[in-house]
């Protein structure tokens, strides 16, 4: 039976396309099947090369799960971005069309965004993966820093505060939780309630 490409870059010693090729095909298996999936093993056998293969582009699992997660911080600023837009509307409806893109791509995306909040990830920084991930804490930031209504909190404890709740409502939706309490079904009812109780109510 003839190799795929893949395994002929193997056996020559690899090259750019086949590091490309183990993050993108990580990327499909944890938006098709979690982050459960997401051994080396896996990958390589879905990439077509020897199990052994990806220890020549990433030295450790963890380093080609933070290759993984950067792709899905890179989408997620790509969203943040053109939630924002031109910067023309106000600020409360920035971060209001902000958090919501910020849920639909977790509610849509549930492997990729449980890999991306992994604190080992984030805490090692392999392959700079805080250079993608808190540019986006900071525009939230800024955004409340903009919009909070008085308070003794500085604008990153109410980001913070405000991101924890985020997550929550998108983890407990994902579970079936808030739907069976709170009778709602629609995700941004909460996230609305969410952005009222944090900064005040919108300006009429």
């Amino acid at each position: 039976m003839a190799k795929s490409i893949y395994e002929c870059e193997d056996r020559h010693g690899g090259g750019p396309g086949l590091r490309s090729r183990l993050v993108e095909v990580g990327v499909d298996l944890v938006n098709s099947e979690g982050t459960q999936a997401l051994s080396l093993r896996e990958i390589a056998r879905r990439a077509g090369v020897s199990h052994g293969a990806p220890r020549r582009y990433f030295a450790t699992h963890l380093e080609l799960l933070s290759a993984i997660a950067r792709q899905g911080y890179e989408e997620l600023a790509q969203r943040a971005a053109e939630a924002i837009g031109d910067g023309r509307a106000s600020a409360r409806d920035q971060l209001q069309a902000l958090a919501i893109g910020y849920l639909d791509f977790a509610l849509s995306n549930r492997g990729m965004f449980e890999l991306m909040v992994r604190h080992d990830l984030l805490e090692s920084n392999h392959l700079g993966l805080r250079e993608t991930s808190l540019p986006l804490f900071g525009v939230l930031v800024e955004l409340v820093s903009r919009v909070q209504r008085p308070t003794s909190a500085p604008p990153e404890v109410v980001a913070g505060t405000l991101w924890a709740n985020l997550h929550g409502i998108v983890q407990l939706w994902i579970w079936g939780s808030l739907p069976l309490v709170t009778g709602a079904d629609d995700v941004e009812l909460l996230l609305r309630a969410a952005l009222d109780a944090h900064l005040g109510p919108a300006a009429e």
